[in-house]
């Protein structure tokens, strides 16, 4: 979709590592400076916090419209939008004058279809008086996960952004169950940033970024303005918060960052509340939370196979075979699978475990779970007189293997 060196991943050279949360300010400044230059292709993601007045449950339009604005002046100045923006069932429950947010799939699903339509006919208002065209895009994990349909939904972007066309995406919640649901759109968000090969992950909540604790509880709380590696102090930082008319808390915020960097793209988390803040981003402002890019970075496959699509089972192995997949770059064999855990056809994401239960990677399963029940341990010269067939030696190729740490 792009060329090499173009963006942000190719632009970034060799910078002062800098942890969170007291960097010197000049090294924050330049090392932003250098992870903007070059940034084109935007993903924005706008939370429903972003988007709800404190005063009703519906839409807050004065947002709207100043989010609307910053997005046309860039587009005017050459970049590259894709927005993902939530808001649907909040939009719905102000329509149908609800008094509580739905609980039931049935109704929830009623209410986004009809804040749905009254989202993207306020974004197409604003953005029509800009002179801006949009298009809706509504996605299920589904959609994601079929590698052809993934491929599809790339290539659509792609034409949309070559015709100047802004795409809005978000989760189709009317037709989605659980079993094809993304979940929440911060999550949604890092999809499409992998999916189109973005520059840069802006996702606009309603405060300033991470903190160092809760800031609506502790005053003396710091903002962490950059993340070079998300651990378990930064995965305990976040929590666990609910709003009202989101579904997502900063927990997911990270585990977006967590898949997004992995591929070489930064985010950042601001408050989208606040006038100019997208252009103040761009402009190398100090704000929010930036999370560098990992420096060794997974291929486009690779990260769909970790981070896109669900797994549908698990296989322990044992000590052997963890340290060959780890230190060794290999496939893994029948013969180092202990245990066999869900029901999983060929092809399916598999969760590979540990001894203590660890996951350490993730892949493409050659056999069924049916098939590795029975083959689990042997040799692979004993596949075909067990199963009276032999699809492949490895159980999961390296090149369908991708290594997951949970630091």
């Amino acid at each position: 979709m792009k060329g090499k060196g173009q963006g942000a991943k190719g632009k970034v050279g060799k910078v002062e590592k800098l942890h969170a949360p007291c960097p010197v300010p000049h090294a924050l400044k330049r090392l932003r400076s250098d992870i903007l230059k070059g940034v084109k292709r935007i993903v924005i993601k706008i939370g429903s916090a972003v988007l709800t007045s404190p005063r009703s449950e519906g839409l807050d339009t004065s947002i709207i419209e100043e989010i609307v604005q910053q997005i046309s002046d860039l587009k005017r100045a050459g970049f590259e939008i894709i927005i993902v923006s939530s808001g649907a069932i909040a939009a719905g429950i102000k329509a149908l004058k609800l008094k509580e947010i739905p609980k039931s799939i049935p109704q929830k699903q009623a209410v986004a279809s009809v804040g749905q339509s009254h989202l993207i006919g306020t974004y197409e208002r604003y953005f029509r008086r800009e002179k801006q065209k949009v298009a809706q895009i509504l996605l299920t994990h589904d959609d994601l996960s079929n590698r052809i349909r993934y491929l599809n939904a790339r290539n659509t972007l792609s034409t949309l952004l070559s015709y100047c066309i802004i795409p809005i995406i978000n989760e189709n919640d009317t037709v989605a169950v659980q079993e094809i649901k993304v979940g929440d759109n911060d999550t949604l968000s890092a999809m499409v940033a992998n999916l189109v090969s973005a520059d840069i992950l802006i996702i606009l909540s309603d405060i300033n970024g991470l903190y160092n604790d809760d800031p609506s509880i502790n005053r003396s709380a710091k903002l962490i303005p950059i993340i070079d590696k998300i651990t378990p102090e930064i995965r305990r930082i976040a929590g666990g918060t609910l709003s009202l008319t989101g579904v997502g808390g900063m927990s997911t915020k990270i585990e977006a960052a967590r898949m997004v960097t992995s591929s070489g793209i930064p985010m950042i988390i601001v408050n989208g509340k606040k006038k100019g803040v997208i252009k103040n981003i761009l402009n190398g402002k100090d704000i929010g939370t930036l999370f560098l890019p990992a420096e060794d970075r997974l291929r486009s496959r690779k990260n769909w196979i970790a981070y896109t699509l669900k797994p549908a089972g698990h296989i322990k192995v044992d000590d052997g075979a963890k340290k060959a997949i780890i230190s060794n770059g290999k496939s893994l064999l029948p013969s180092g699978v202990l245990e066999v855990g869900g029901d999983f056809e060929s092809g399916d994401s598999i969760r590979c475990l540990d001894k203590e239960d660890r996951e350490f990677a993730r892949g493409l399963i050659n056999y069924s779970s049916w098939d590795m029940m029975k083959i689990k341990g042997k040799h692979t010269s004993d596949i075909e007189n067990i199963l009276g067939f032999k699809y492949y030696d490895e159980v999961i190729h390296r090149d369908d293997l991708v290594l997951i740490t949970h630091e």
